[in-house]
């Protein structure tokens, strides 16, 4: 059975990710499949819409597949990594520009390289079991898949907060967050998805589209503006730890266990893309840290502790607390190898 079922079915173009045992994590070749539909539908009359699901209860798509990645870059193989990254987000940006409608049905979890499929839709829905989350940093990555862009673009300081806590948003608090659209209960989806195939009318979307079940994010917005509104990583855990509240305590619990240079370069790089319109750009400042990740980050560390060893123990380079200015400017500073671009060799 293929990992990945792209196919045109009626007035639409439909990709399904298919690896439910694996939670749809997205492999580089999905990655590429993903890219190749795109480019073939972009010019094709016939479909109407792009409609993008997943098989399975538990998740529309956990991330990425990492584990080749830390094979080879234990090996010292820093390439494949970078052009995994290269790739897939060559596809995020064909995806958030694709030039009709694109429905997304994000069930269970979507996280990471998910986030970079399902939250850059047009109509991005949700429903009674959906978890949407970017928590790199706790594997010693950044939010990356264009999910900075959507970090920034977020209301008040929700994207510090998110990007740095890994947070898991309900429905309600990922339609708050803007990383979703609309809450329809997933009992429901399979009839519209069937409905859009027939139609192409992305209307129907908004239609069955209800009030979602109340999600904690709306609430706890004031706290998280105060806390989490310094201009530096070291501003918001001085902010959090003069705090008393038990939201603070918590998240500072929760800000412990990360890689303190992921969550640095993470409210520096939310805070550089604040107003802009371009997912290139937010992709771009993302592939400075990625293609740099396992060589002078924390990421093979992360992955070792969190999925290798399942220790949860990481040992990262830097202790929470550590002047990071100078590393964060390392991370961050323009790309020196082979550079991230948004076409093909064939397409330039």
């Amino acid at each position: 059975m293929a990992d990945i079922e792209i196919r045109k079915a009626g007035c639409t173009g439909r990709i399904t990710l298919n690896r439910p045992k694996a939670l749809n994590a997205l492999t580089h070749e999905m990655c590429l499949a993903i890219e190749d539909a795109l480019d073939r539908w972009r010019s094709d009359t016939d479909v109407k819409m792009l409609v993008i699901d997943a098989t399975g209860e538990r998740a529309f798509s956990a991330g990425g597949d990492i584990a080749k990645m830390y094979e080879t870059g234990t090996a010292g193989n820093y390439e494949y990594g970078r052009r995994f990254w290269r790739d897939e987000y060559r596809m995020n940006a064909k995806l958030f520009a694709f030039p009709r409608p694109v429905a997304s049905f994000m069930q269970g979890f979507t996280m990471g390289g998910g986030v970079g499929v399902g939250c850059h839709a047009s109509h991005r829905v949700v429903g009674e079991s959906s978890r949407i989350a970017m928590p790199e940093c706790g594997i010693g990555l950044v939010p990356d898949v264009g999910g900075s862009l959507l970090l920034a673009r977020a209301a008040g300081r929700l994207g510090e907060y998110l990007g740095t806590t890994g947070t898991r948003m309900q429905a309600a608090d990922a339609i708050y967050a803007g990383f979703a659209d609309h809450f329809i209960p997933e009992a429901e989806w399979p009839a519209l998805i069937t409905a859009l195939e027939k139609t192409g009318d992305r209307t129907l979307i908004g239609k069955a589209a209800e009030v979602p079940p109340e999600g904690p994010l709306q609430a706890l917005r004031p706290e998280i503006d105060v806390h989490f509104a310094g201009e530096a990583l070291a501003d918001i855990l001085r902010a959090l730890e003069h705090a008393t509240s038990d939201f603070a305590s918590k998240t500072l619990n929760t800000l412990r266990r990360n890689s303190p240079l992921s969550m640095a370069c993470t409210v520096e790089m939310v805070h550089r893309l604040r107003g802009a319109d371009s997912i290139r750009q937010a992709l771009a400042m993302e592939y400075r840290f990625t293609s740099r990740a396992m060589e002078h980050g924390d990421f093979l560390e992360g992955i070792r502790a969190a999925i290798i060893d399942k220790d949860r123990k990481p040992k990262w380079k830097h202790r929470l607390g550590d002047p990071l200015d100078l590393a964060v400017s390392e991370m961050l500073r323009p790309v020196t190898g082979p550079p991230l671009v948004f076409e093909r060799e064939e397409e330039k």
